[in-house]
């Protein structure tokens, strides 16, 4: 008897120690399946029903894929509002200038803009930010430091209501392969690969390096970003490269899909939306394109892919098309389609990079309200989750914008 008294006690504590409730969309109170549920640091999903059981947690974190993010204290009913960010990027020195980071929020308020993708980790390998991590300082990362409290700037963005989105530059890093050069990708001869800024790279096989961008990606979390993008996220697309694996396509895709699996697991706790970016050529080859990017082997491991659909970008234009600046629409809906083949998954788990800047490799047109709109209608006929406009020097207009 003493025996069952005793299972029946542990059964009741078990059963007591679960939290339950349904995730319903906020304008129309139905059901949201397969929505994410982060409890005690790891992650769930809604079944059919919208419905879900996890173990217990005084905070419960709740987001799903074309909806923001909410946070509960206890289970019931829970409620998501349907989102579509809509997002200019702004470079670090952009973020942190009156007039350029004036001229974005101006743009918030006047048209669809409603978020900003914003480096925190920068190009050549700087952090923008105070960070505690213990490399960062003794490489040089943080010589330049533009974001003195990056909690306060996150809040402030908040309270205007922008979506912000930390991108970390991964691959990418001058500063850290110059300190620890036995992970950087090496040419042929056994030297150090520049690319053709002259800048370094991190081999992406070397698994002892990913936790310094993930840790940098953690904090970008713990400010309060609603997002955290990863770009670079990539072998180099350079010939004559070497590796500490084989350089097949097997090696590359499982690098590449192993990082983005080891940062989904370290950022769970925050529940942050996690997206990758792309190159735009991925979504039209079944094969990684020699940098390990295949999207029905990334896609499991974010929230959103991210492809660049740039028409400047695509040089050799597209079947039908092959002089890519005449088919703005096209070139990205037609990618975005290819890509979705590929992946199975949803269109809204697509956000794709859009070009506001003047073209350089066909006919040098400038980027005016009737290509971006172009894009952008391609975007939303494809059904994406929201868009991102991309110029360099952050310069913007409300052309080809609601």
């Amino acid at each position: 008897m003493r025996a069952l008294f005793v299972l029946a006690v542990s059964i009741s504590l078990a059963w007591g120690a679960l939290i339950s409730g349904t995730i319903l969309d906020k304008n129309t109170s139905k059901p949201i399946a397969n929505a994410i549920i982060i409890s005690q640091g790891k992650e769930y999903r809604s079944d059919c029903n919208g419905s879900f059981k996890v173990p217990s947690s005084s905070i419960i974190g709740v987001r799903a894929v074309g909806y923001d993010r909410k946070f509960y204290k206890s289970g019931g009913k829970m409620y998501l509002n349907p989102f579509n960010p809509k997002a200019l990027y702004m470079s670090s020195f952009g973020a942190t200038s009156g007039k350029l980071m004036g001229n974005a929020k101006n743009l918030i308020k006047t048209t669809e803009i409603n978020a900003l993708v914003i480096d925190m980790k920068m190009d050549r390998g700087q952090i923008a930010f105070k960070t505690s991590n213990p490399i960062a300082n003794k490489i040089g990362a943080q010589d330049v430091i533009l974001f003195k409290d990056i909690k306060k700037f996150v809040a402030d963005l908040h309270k205007e209501k922008i979506y912000v989105i930390a991108r970390i530059v991964t691959f990418k890093d001058t500063p850290l392969i110059t300190a620890y050069p036995h992970w950087g990708v090496r040419k042929s001869d056994g030297s150090l690969f520049k690319d053709k800024e002259g800048l370094y790279w991190i081999d992406p096989s070397r698994k002892e390096s990913w936790n310094y961008m993930i840790s940098i990606a953690e904090e970008t979390a713990k400010a309060g970003f609603d997002e955290v993008q990863f770009d670079y996220v990539r072998f180099p697309d350079a010939k004559g490269v070497r590796f500490s694996v084989e350089n097949t396509q097997a090696e590359r895709v499982k690098a590449i899909s192993g990082f983005l699996e080891a940062a989904r697991t370290r950022l769970t706790p925050y529940n942050v939306f996690i997206s990758a970016d792309i190159f735009g050529y991925v979504s039209w080859h079944n094969a990684d394109i020699e940098i390990g990017q295949r999207v029905d082997a990334l896609s499991p491991y974010v929230d959103y892919l991210s492809p660049m659909l740039y028409p400047s970008g695509f040089n050799a234009g597209i079947p039908g098309h092959p002089d890519p600046v005449k088919a703005n629409y096209e070139i990205v809906k037609q990618s975005l389609d290819k890509a979705l083949e590929k992946s199975q998954t949803s269109p809204l788990a697509y956000r794709p990079w859009l070009q506001a800047f003047r073209d350089y490799a066909f006919d040098r047109r400038i980027y005016g309200a009737k290509e971006i709109r172009e894009q952008i209608a391609a975007s939303e006929a494809f059904g994406s989750c929201g868009w991102i406009l991309w110029n360099p020097r952050n310069v913007y207009s409300s052309d080809g914008l609601k």
